[in-house]
């Protein structure tokens, strides 16, 4: 697990000089601790051939497999090809077999060289034989050309700057601004993005002309220019038909089977329980195939409706694990600064504060840490595949839709508490008549379509252009459409959410602390098949996990199976009305966030206002204004890109 950065340029003019070449790696130090490396060659005229570009590659190590002999970057024998790779090939043993038996020889018990010679077989196309997580750059040098690769899901990041004569690439966004010249403007539509999703989606960045590279794709840049394809594209609109016996003992092979490729490292390795389904099974099957107790890690708090420890701790005795549990009291002053300033981008989803604590505290510990990441969207687990599944058998009863979509429940008085029953059933009506995509983008985001339209001002108004954020949803939903409405928008959620959320949050929280995050479930093999099974194998009357419930249900005890789902995260609308008060008032209704020009102030200080009179809920939009203030400051205001820690 680590941090790559580089570039390949051209245009002598556009050179990444040594210095810049170390500060961009430098910036990543937290990702790599343990090693740091470069390669560098310069543009070269090679009459009467074609010019030799140059290029230079930065690295940061975290060590995890082959600990003494797997520094980067790596070449191949002669030096025609060189590596640099942040993330775990789990697969690198038998494809190692495979290539010794083709006649490569290696010098490194590393996953890395398997890399190398893999792509010597296969050049771009090596990817799909990976199983894993990883950003990959590859120097070609016979054929001159850099080729950029990140894993399927999307678990490790990967940003590019592609502009005439040069392509910059890194881990994080933070190591390109250190590219003189690089212009710090903020892309309106990758704000507009943000305060619809609470983060912004691939392949865009908050900044205009840094793109990142979208989960299963690749990109070659060389002498034709700049080409980004994908290399993987599931089948998801197929179903297939298997009996529950059946689907039980290939969910068995296939889930154990990836854990147990990720229980391989050279360091100690843990993994977090929440006391949730999908952690707790995790931990059950690594505990099946290790010797030892294996370290279990669990964060509190202490206020019940967000502390699950109890749960934990339950799943701990019951499996006999090493189980380290902390109690933290989240505090927003103080984690605001290093979170604006590790995601490089606005990024609202409050649940990166217990991540981020649950990190730190367990790299005292572990180098390593299992999650269960992805077993929501690959088996129904969210509650709102309830609504939505509601909503279509509405969409079916045109007569109940009429009366539940009635604007009388708009009229409702809006509870304060964030989970109240009443909450949910207002925003499941208010919805209701409009079209099921349109009507699941307002149940997920944080500011619907009239909302921001009333927050924006004119001038930023006639910025945006014509790019309904829903396009991103769209495109993703037309993969799966022609399925269940379940399973469509769980696999939506699949290729959206879950890459450009809950991997971007665990990535950069874990990664902060030098913690290297594993998610079995995300294994391609587990996906594929999960995504292949009818929705009644996975979702019924109204719960969902039910063939993981069917298949591993011995494992666990039965009230963990049962117990309703409580989320990973903090009390934003308590924090709103005492903690952050303060801090909101200074930095959302001061002068600095009035002059940019993007909100109009009365709006903001409305939703101020209205929240901290109790009238209304708008925690998560003040969140995502909060955030973004902050960012803006830090980033775009002049401050220097020093690590908060």
């Amino acid at each position: 697990m680590c941090g790559i950065t580089g570039a390949i340029w051209s245009d002598p003019g556009l050179a990444i000089d040594p210095t810049v070449l170390q500060r961009m790696t430098d910036v990543l130090r937290h990702r790599g601790p343990d090693d740091e490396g470069a390669y560098r060659s310069e543009f070269r005229l090679q009459p009467p051939y074609e010019a030799m570009p140059g290029v230079a590659l930065g690295f940061r190590r975290l060590s995890i497999i082959d600990v003494g002999g797997g520094h980067q970057p790596l070449s191949n024998e002669d030096g025609s090809v060189w590596v640099v790779f942040n993330g775990e090939v789990y697969n690198f043993l038998a494809l190692r077999h495979r290539l010794e038996g083709s006649g490569h020889r290696f010098r490194t018990h590393s996953d890395t060289e398997t890399i190398v010679h893999l792509y010597e077989d296969e050049g771009p196309d090596c990817f799909r034989h990976l199983n894993g997580m990883f950003a990959i750059a590859i120097w070609d040098l016979r054929r001159r050309r850099l080729v950029l690769g990140r894993d399927r899901l999307g678990k490790k990041p990967l940003v590019y700057r592609h502009e005439p004569g040069r392509l910059a690439f890194a881990s994080e966004l933070k190591s390109l601004l250190e590219i003189p010249g690089v212009a710090r403007e903020v892309d309106a539509t990758a704000l507009d993005h943000y305060l619809t999703f609470q983060y912004v989606p691939h392949p865009r960045t908050i900044f205009r002309g840094i793109n990142k590279l979208p989960p299963g794709h690749l990109a070659v840049y060389c002498d034709d220019g700049l080409q980004v394809r994908s290399y993987w594209e599931p089948d998801f609109q197929r179903e297939r038909p298997i009996t529950t016996g059946d689907a039980c003992a290939q969910l068995r092979e296939l889930l154990e089977s990836s854990v147990s490729m990720r229980l391989q490292s050279e360091v100690p390795l843990g993994a977090f329980l929440s006391g949730g389904v999908d952690s707790s099974l995790i931990v059950a099957i690594a505990q099946q195939k290790t010797q030892q107790p294996l370290k279990t890690f669990s964060i509190g708090f202490p206020i019940k409706q967000y502390d699950e420890t109890r749960y934990a701790r339950q799943v701990a005795e019951h499996l006999r694990t090493e189980h380290h549990e902390f109690q933290v009291t989240p505090a927003g002053m103080e984690i605001l600064p290093k979170l604006v300033w590790h995601y490089d981008e606005p990024f609202a989803d409050s649940s990166a504060i217990p991540t981020w604590y649950v990190s730190q505290l367990t790299r005292q510990h572990v180098t390593v840490a299992l999650s269960g990441d992805g077993g929501d969207e690959l088996f129904a687990g969210y509650p709102r595949y309830k609504a939505v599944a509601l909503a279509a058998g509405l969409d079916r009863l045109w007569p109940l839709r009429t009366v539940f979509g009635a604007r009388i429940w708009q009229s409702l008085p809006s509870s304060t508490r964030q989970k109240s029953a009443l909450r949910r059933l207002k925003r499941f009506c208010e919805v209701l008549r409009t079209p099921p995509l349109r009507r699941y983008l307002d149940w997920i985001g944080i500011f619907k379509e009239a909302q921001r339209a009333r927050l924006y001002t004119d001038g930023f108004l006639g910025e945006l252009p014509d790019d309904d954020p829903a396009g991103f949803l769209q495109r993703a939903y037309t993969r799966c459409q022609r399925r269940d409405p379940v399973t469509a928008f769980s696999l939506t959620d699949l290729t959206t959410y879950l890459p450009c959320d809950l991997m971007t949050k665990v990535d950069i929280a874990s990664m902060a602390h030098s913690l290297e995050c594993r998610q079995p479930f995300l294994d391609y093999r587990v996906v594929e098949f999960a995504a292949s099974l009818p929705v009644r194998l996975k979702y019924r009357w109204g719960r969902g996990k039910h063939l993981l419930r069917a298949a591993f249900g011995h494992l666990l005890p039965r009230e963990i199976w049962s117990r309703k789902k409580m989320g990973f995260g903090v009390p934003l609308e308590d924090w709103f009305r005492h903690d952050l008060k303060e801090l909101t008032h200074d930095v959302l209704l001061g002068t600095v966030a009035e002059q940019r020009g993007y909100f109009r102030p009365e709006v903001v200080r409305e939703l101020v206002q209205q929240h901290e009179a109790g009238t209304y809920n708008h925690c998560y939009q003040l969140w995502s204004l909060l955030v973004l203030e902050l960012w803006l400051q830090r980033w775009c205001d002049g401050h220097a890109p020093a690590s908060p820690r």
